[in-house]
């Protein structure tokens, strides 16, 4: 059985387990609806990226099929 030859230091120990925190992701305000949104990613409210519309999101798609009168329930 593989034993350790000497102490691990609390420096070493510090090294080894600086990379083991919790990361918080950046977060900015949409310039289209003013949700917080991830730096860099386009909005999951309203789908707007870099001041475009990139992709249209579930909750536009029930509202447009509500104007247009195709609504399942």
């Amino acid at each position: 059985m593989a034993v350790p030859k000497k102490k691990t230091s609390p420096s070493r120990q510090g090294m080894r387990s600086s990379s083991k925190h919790v990361h918080v992701d950046n977060m900015t305000l949409c310039r289209n609806c003013d949700d917080f949104r991830r730096t860099h990613h386009m909005c999951l409210h309203c789908g707007h990226y870099d001041g475009r519309h990139v992709i249209t999101t579930k909750s536009q798609k029930r509202a447009q099929r509500a104007l247009d009168g195709t609504e399942n329930t």
